[in-house]
């Protein structure tokens, strides 16, 4: 559902009080008394009133003008005018950068924005699915793929931190669509404390010749000499840095930009001492060949070929105030900036250790950018007031759902949860998919932040590929990062695949949450459990024999049941086999579903013994092969189902009946329930959700789950005719199960 409202309008203030309040308190008190401390009549006080130089125009000289009070007052863009932003990324974790960056812009800007991604397979997977999610007005995002333009820099030699991705800022002029004139390209670890509107403004200072802007290196690095050999690229004085640029691409493309970049880069390579790297670089050239080879430890970024074109024709750049690039690195002068700027606008973490650089005043920054990677991303969705821009269709359609509740309708709440659409951040860490095999089976589950404790369990009983969805705020996103590094087990596997589908609404949308994490899944078949059961040891390679076994790749439609227990303790010895179970089942330190005792405890058995009757656990003790069994009333076990099966429907949130309609879907679409003889999953104990409370409390819950069911049965009357019959005469249930 797309936010509104005065409280989130309210949130977005806070916020920026708060952001005035810490600058104030750093740069207006720590700074000016450290200045005072140090000492002597030229000591520095910081003001927060810029002030403009007489002639409104910024310094000719290479250096610019570093300080913000300096910075002339030129008008902003026109309101509606649309800012174009490129960024370069690729992979899980600069993904996860980008969006950070781009809340950061949100909060601030005031204009449209176009952003145009350059990005491999796995984050534009990652990034199309949030972007579409997200649904913030006058938006655009544009993908562009990197592979298609990585055979334009293969040939340079690149061990820099940021990879052969970072070369890829020299191809945007050609890459971009040709009618783009200008554009501000971003490094994905800069965070922005000012609207974005401010840095577009700065284009109208370039000259007829200049066609960069861009601000001075914050560091001695291209000075050279910073220990023995060390020979950096050449450039104007200390350089500049590229985690910020102001591209001319008309002007760039007229001037044969690629032409300029490609000589310049292989003019450089050729006067460095490696005859066999030069070889590498002309044959990569004339050939149009890969990598070069030989290149020692030689590393070249984009940065550097920048310079040395700015080099050698210094009337291309245009200085920047540094306040719009602050670069953090553990060797930087960037104090000098900030300790004489009113006000900064881009705070760049200039290093591969990012938030962990040395820097008298990193928790400010920190803090800063801690603000932004926990900010709640559904306030940005705010309108651009005066600025109207069409929604995007689902929006639109969103918007029209909505507006056809009634207030009057006491099962509002469901409503409005079923139809919110929440951003969704797949493959949140790294993930590496497993190898294609035609029986592999991925374990699907969700949970929210009160139930990480159960993760490391499920990796040690589960070795096979899992899909999680994680209902989670922005904040709790960042907490549960930091609880994977924390661990060992969870840290190790590569294999598990955690998708954040970031919190909004009241109720728990248990049901979209399993879609998410089931649409994820790479394998052919798929384990629908919850993250409170722990599967047997042995259960993963079980399920790929049984898949093989009973051909189910040859198009027989299964459900393979896989039967569940329940213990009372927290701790006890978990059973290697069925024959343990079964000793356990006997000694009273295991229950099935639909016998267990101490419904306080146990919310699901003996309060509803119908939701897992049909398994036939009698049966199961003795079976020696899969047998059959037959759908009935609120059925609800724990299937393995190819990864095409029906979703879940989305109608059922919180507590109630989730699970049971995606068995009547199911068995509707005539699958077989098959139960497997030697497959068990144990469910362990929990302190209840807020939605069974909820349900057991509130008898309205249980009225419109009641009228839920019924128009789950119409519209499965509708859609399977007179095959949907059998579930309309079903026999009615006293309550509505767990589900």
């Amino acid at each position: 559902m797309l936010p509104r409202g005065r409280p989130r309008a309210l949130g977005a203030a806070a916020l920026l009080l708060v952001l005035i309040l810490i600058g104030f308190f750093l740069f207006g008190g720590d700074l000016e008394c450290e200045r005072r401390e140090q000492g002597g009549p030229g000591s520095f006080r910081c003001s927060l009133t810029p002030r403009v130089p007489p002639d409104g125009d910024l310094p000719a000289d290479h250096g610019g003008c570093n300080r913000s009070d300096c910075v002339p007052l030129r008008p902003l863009p026109p309101k509606c005018e649309l800012l174009h932003v490129a960024m370069v990324c690729a992979g899980h974790n600069t993904s996860r950068d980008v969006i950070t960056l781009v809340k950061s812009m949100l909060f601030f800007r005031k204009n449209p924005l176009h952003l145009h991604l350059v990005t491999d397979a796995v984050a534009r997977n990652i990034l199309e699915t949030l972007f579409h999610t997200w649904m913030v007005p006058a938006v655009r995002v544009s993908f562009y793929d990197a592979e298609e333009l990585k055979p334009q820099v293969s040939w340079i030699p690149n061990k820099h931190y940021s990879g052969l991705y970072g070369l890829m800022k020299l191809v945007l002029p050609g890459a971009l669509p040709p009618a783009l004139a200008r554009v501000i390209v971003l490094d994905t670890d800069v965070t922005f404390a000012s609207d974005i509107a401010e840095l577009w403004a700065l284009f109208a200072y370039f000259s007829d010749e200049q066609v960069i802007g861009l601000v001075e290196n914050q560091s001695d690095w291209y000075l050279g000499n910073l220990w023995r050999n060390h020979r950096p690229w050449p450039a104007l004085g200390r350089g500049f840095n590229t985690g910020v640029i102001l591209l001319r691409l008309d002007r760039l493309r007229q001037a044969g930009w690629e032409q300029m970049w490609k000589l310049t880069a292989t003019q450089e390579l050729l006067t460095l001492p490696a005859t066999s790297l030069a070889d590498q670089v002309w044959g990569s050239l004339l050939g149009g060949g890969g990598q070069a080879q030989g290149q020692g430890e030689m590393a070249v970024s984009a940065q550097d070929i920048f310079n040395a074109i700015i080099k050698r024709h210094p009337g291309l750049v245009l200085p920047l105030p540094c306040i719009w690039n602050v670069q953090l690195s553990d060797h930087t002068l960037a104090e000098r900036c900030y300790s004489e700027a009113a006000d900064l606008k881009v705070i760049h973490w200039n290093s591969p250790k990012k938030l962990r650089v040395k820097n008298k005043h990193v928790e400010f920054f920190r803090n800063l950018h801690l603000t932004f990677l926990e900010y709640n991303g559904n306030l940005l969705r705010r309108e651009l007031f005066g600025c109207p821009s069409p929604p995007p269709p689902e929006a639109e359609q969103l918007q029209r759902a909505l507006a056809h509740l009634s207030e009057e309708d006491t099962c509002l709440e469901f409503r409005q949860q079923q139809l919110t659409v929440h951003r969704v951040h797949i493959t949140f860490l790294p993930h590496e998919p497993p190898p294609p095999r035609p029986h592999d089976v991925t374990l699907v589950a969700q949970l929210s932040m009160d139930r990480l404790q159960m993760l490391e369990a499920l990796c040690r009983h589960w070795p096979g590929p899992m899909s999680l969805a994680l209902y989670l705020t922005d904040a709790e996103a960042q907490q549960f990062l930091h609880f994977v590094e924390a661990s060992a087990v969870l840290s190790a596997r590569q294999d598990v695949a955690y998708h954040v589908v970031y919190r909004e609404g009241s109720l728990y949308p248990i049901n979209q949450l399993r879609n998410v994490a089931m649409a994820q899944a790479l394998t052919p078949y798929v384990f629908l459990s919850d993250i409170d059961l722990l599967p047997s040891y042995s259960l993963y390679d079980y399920l790929r024999a049984s898949i093989e076994q009973l051909e189910l790749g040859s198009g027989r439609k299964a459900a393979l049941v896989v039967p569940a227990f329940e213990t009372l303790h927290y701790h006890f010895t978990f059973p290697n086999s069925k024959a343990e179970l079964l000793a356990l089942l006997d000694a009273g330190s295991l229950y099935t579903f639909s016998l267990a005792p101490h419904p306080v405890l146990l919310h699901r058995s003996h309060e509803w013994p119908q939701g897992y009757a049909p398994t036939d656990y009698a049966r199961w003790r003795e079976a020696q092969a899969p047998y059959r069994v037959q759908w009935a009333a609120d059925y609800e076990p724990y299937v393995v189902v190819p990864r095409d099966c029906p979703r879940y429907d989305p109608r059922f949130v919180g507590f109630g009946w989730n699970k049971v309609a995606h068995i009547v879907e199911l068995d509707a679409q005539e699958y077989e329930l098959l139960v497997l003889p030697e497959a068990f999953t144990i469910h362990l104990p929990h302190t209840p959700s807020p939605d069974i409370s909820r349900f057991r409390s509130r008898p309205t819950y249980r009225d419109c789950l009641q009228i839920l069911k019924d128009e789950f049965h119409q519209d499965l009357s509708r859609h399977y005719g007179a095959a949907a019959l059998k579930y309309l005469t079903a026999l009615q249930q006293p309550e509505a199960p767990q589900g």
